[in-house]
């Protein structure tokens, strides 16, 4: 079983992910966390395999006299699914954010803020459920430890404080999509039929499984042209197999297109070019 990626502070630098450690005794600095933009408002879509990198901006109003070093504290922007007090699945930063100071006061720093959360499927996603709406947090946390055991004492401190209700983000399930048209070549006014396969990203077992029971677009493009109209619309059926017929009327291109759902990408098969004699 995969580790669930909720750690700790190592060998005396903060590490990002802390959620399990209990809060220090220490007081919660006024941090305002606002203007909260993950991924640019667009839907996050995450396959089996690769890694996405996910850019996070953001404001951070801080006291003058706080020095964020990003070894003994750090703060910043996680993701994260359910609630704060009973967070399911979170995400952060694994490094430190790009901040330039845009406004400053006798008592507060303005910065604006840019960081990056890498989401990778087989680390951070590991269930259906993950394919939802998640909620940004800003957070902070810090580290005192003294590991220097000469004088026979050592110490280690950690405080961890999250600010939710800072916006959302939308986490999808990668789609995949074939389209292949027989006979080729064709006699104008026979028979193509129209065959693929709609499959999405399951994050549970790191394959592509069949998507069924879906509405698919076939659209045909004809040779010459630019543009895909929708001839007709096909339900996935069985391991998300397509298949349906039309009568072969000129040269061009089919191809199948999903709309995409609330926990899926849209996707688009290439176009398979039929000559017709």
């Amino acid at each position: 079983m995969r580790k669930f990626a909720i750690g700790a502070a190592v060998s005396g630098a903060l590490a990002l992910s802390a959620l399990a450690v209990p809060t220090a005794s220490a007081a919660t600095p006024d941090l305002t966390f606002s203007g909260v933009t993950v991924y640019g408002g667009k839907a996050i879509i995450v396959g089996i395999t690769s890694a996405v990198k996910v850019p996070v901006t953001y404001t951070l109003t801080r006291p003058a006299d706080l020095v964020i070093d990003y070894r003994t504290n750090a703060a910043g922007i996680a993701l994260y699914r359910g609630s704060l007090s009973d967070i399911l699945n979170e995400m952060e930063p694994t490094d430190a954010p790009t901040c330039t100071t845009t406004a400053t006061t006798d008592t507060t720093v303005t910065e604006s803020c840019t960081e990056t959360i890498v989401i990778d499927p087989y680390e951070a996603l590991y269930e259906a459920a993950d394919a939802t709406t998640w909620k940004a947090a800003g957070f902070y946390g810090h580290v005192a430890q003294d590991d220097d055991g000469s004088d026979g004492h050592i110490s280690f401190e950690y405080g961890y404080d999250m600010w939710g209700g800072l916006g959302s983000a939308q986490i999808k399930r990668a789609a995949k999509l074939t389209a292949n048209a027989t006979p080729e070549p064709v006699t104008k006014g026979k028979t193509l039929t129209v065959t693929g396969t709609l499959t999405r990203a399951n994050w549970s077992t790191s394959k592509y499984a069949g998507y069924t029971g879906r509405p698919v677009a076939l659209q045909f493009r004809a040779k010459g042209s630019d543009t895909y109209t929708t001839v007709k619309t096909v339900t996935s059926g069985t391991a998300g197999a397509l298949k349906t017929t039309v009568k072969a009327s000129a040269d061009g291109y089919y191809r199948y297109k999903f709309a995409g759902t609330a926990s899926t990408g849209a996707k688009t098969a290439a176009g398979d070019f039929v000559d017709v004699k």
